[in-house]
């Protein structure tokens, strides 16, 4: 690993032996420090920590969104978690069309799927974790009922989408106290979500899933013309399975199968495989052109398969062959863009993302999401819960595997990831960013394994993405890259926000240690101990 330039501005590497958790947010990378020193595992830790970013980053996840996870035991297989929502049973695709609803806009209820991160968290903590949930959701519980204070990011972005909950009266009053975005170090409180995370704790998740907090949010819903039901909420669980995977530089990097996009990723990953981006003689707009060509590729192939697990039927092992991947690579020029194709799913940025590996080397990579900022903008006052818009990410195309249908996932954005070594986990990971994601993957792990960065040095290396036609570049790019790019027949703009948010933890299987880095894009950190 390269030692970084102390007369620049960054951040070292985090450095541990006994655990590391590494969040966006201080507050919840402390909390699960805090469960981890207490005598609690990973699994805990991690629902520690992304509960209580549900209380002190409300704009981005939540009890409302949704949650997928990998878990790497000490010993053992690696399994998957799919803790995404359904939709209601009665949201066919024949209502919609007849309808005339050619969309689903995201501010509706047609586009709130049953949330699907309580039952994900209860069944992570009752399935794999020490303590029992009522322990594990404590930090949650008492920032929400105490207090908690708003942090620089969270501001910004706080202050950015106010106006996706100004329109509803509820929203409004929790989220815009005194009808604007709390201000850096103010305080806020949830006393409604207080009171229904501590049921959940008491209870586990069939406080959620029936009962008042269910019964008032279907009637919140039906309410806006939602076709929600209790039975929907009643029948919702999660669904472990193994995770998929493709090797990238003698590493198997491990994602979670469809609905979510990690298949996306092991494309990107399969593709830049066959280049040698180590190469000193490779320049930084090559690099950034193989990458964005490669995203048009696996893309292109996302939108067109990934669906609803029951629904899939496309043959992931042949996707990922040498003469799939060797076909969609072979059409990649390394001066010259190509068409950049069709995108239908709509972006959005808004999740967190947290990574855990404790004392006995047991690693969790979790995200939970309510997709877009602020989610739907529905919120139930009485138990506090911000409803996701996930379900805007269905097609209502007729025939496509992603149209929407009874009790059915959407094609998801969000995704951790996990890269092994000799079937070893040696990286817990995962870069929040709503479209960007299978690509910030990639980034990643081409910043480590290629350029030979720590975890914090990849996270802070500029940026770009191909998406919509356009190749947005971060604003610490040079502009002769910019220019470069332009000249291969790229349609090059400079991003308005930073792209993606990653955390990191490196297992260093030889000297035991633990290397942790998180984004300086957002407010958080890793720590260890």
């Amino acid at each position: 690993m390269y030692l970084r330039d102390f007369m620049q501005p960054g951040r070292s590497v985090a450095v541990a032996e006994n655990g590391m958790a590494a969040t966006s947010h201080p507050a919840a990378t402390l909390a699960a420090l805090d469960v981890l020193r207490a005598g609690g595992n990973a699994v805990d830790a991690a629902v520690a920590a992304v509960a209580l970013q549900g209380v002190v980053d409300p704009h981005m996840t939540g009890i409302g969104g949704d949650c997928f996870a990998l878990y790497a035991p000490a010993s053992g297989p690696v399994v998957a978690l799919n803790g995404s929502g359904h939709a209601p049973a009665a949201a066919t695709l024949d209502h919609y069309l007849e309808h005339k609803i050619s969309v689903i806009e995201e501010p509706t209820p047609d586009a709130v799927t049953v949330p699907g991160a309580v039952a994900a968290w209860a069944y992570l903590v009752g399935r794999y974790g020490r303590f029992e949930l009522e322990r594990v959701l404590a930090p949650a519980i008492a920032a929400a009922e105490d207090g908690y204070r708003i942090t620089p990011r969270v501001f910004h972005d706080w202050e950015r989408y106010a106006g996706r909950v100004a329109a509803n009266p509820a929203a409004s009053a929790q989220f815009l106290p005194g009808g604007r975005a709390p201000r850096i170090g103010d305080r806020m409180t949830a006393p409604a979500l207080a009171a229904t995370l501590r049921a959940i704790g008491k209870k586990g998740a069939k406080a959620f899933y029936e009962g008042e907090v269910a019964e008032e949010i279907v009637a919140v819903l039906r309410a806006l013309g939602g076709l929600h039901d209790l039975d929907d909420f009643a029948a919702y669980a999660p669904i472990e399975t193994a995770p998929i995977g493709a090797d990238y530089r003698g590493y198997q990097l491990l994602e979670c199968p469809p609905n979510g996009q990690g298949l996306a990723a092991l494309i990107i990953a399969r593709i830049l495989d066959g280049f040698d981006l180590a190469d000193p003689s490779l320049g930084e707009a090559e690099r950034i052109h193989l990458l964005a060509e490669a995203t048009k590729a696996a893309y292109a192939q996302r939108d067109a398969v990934i669906c609803d697990p029951a629904h899939v039927t496309v043959d992931i092992e042949a996707l990922l062959s040498e003469s799939s991947i060797g076909a969609m690579r072979s059409r990649i020029g390394l001066g010259l863009a190509s068409d950049p194709g069709e995108w239908e799913v709509p972006a959005h940025p808004d999740t967190v993302y947290v990574t855990v590996v404790d004392k006995d080397r047991n690693a969790v990579s979790l995200i939970n999401s309510i997709f877009s900022a602020f989610g739907s903008g529905i919120y139930a006052p009485r138990s506090g819960v911000l409803l996701q818009n996930r379900g805007s990410g269905f097609s209502l195309r007729p025939g496509h595997p992603n149209a929407i249908g009874p009790r059915k996932r959407p094609l998801h954005t969000i995704i951790p990831a996990m890269l092994m070594k000799d079937g070893l986990p040696v990286m817990s990971y995962g870069v929040m960013g709503g479209q960007y994601q299978a690509v910030g993957h990639v980034h990643v792990l081409s910043q480590i394994l290629d350029r030979g960065l720590d975890p914090q040095m990849a996270n802070q290396a500029p940026r770009s993405f191909h998406f919509k036609g356009e190749l947005s570049l971060e604003t610490t790019h040079d502009p002769a890259i910019k220019a470069e790019l332009e000249r291969m027949g790229h349609k090059v703009t400079w991003a308005t926000e930073p792209l993606g948010g990653c955390q990191a933890i490196w297992i260093d299987r030889q000297s035991g240690a633990l290397f942790g880095g998180s984004d300086h894009r957002k407010d958080g950190i890793a720590l260890g101990y």
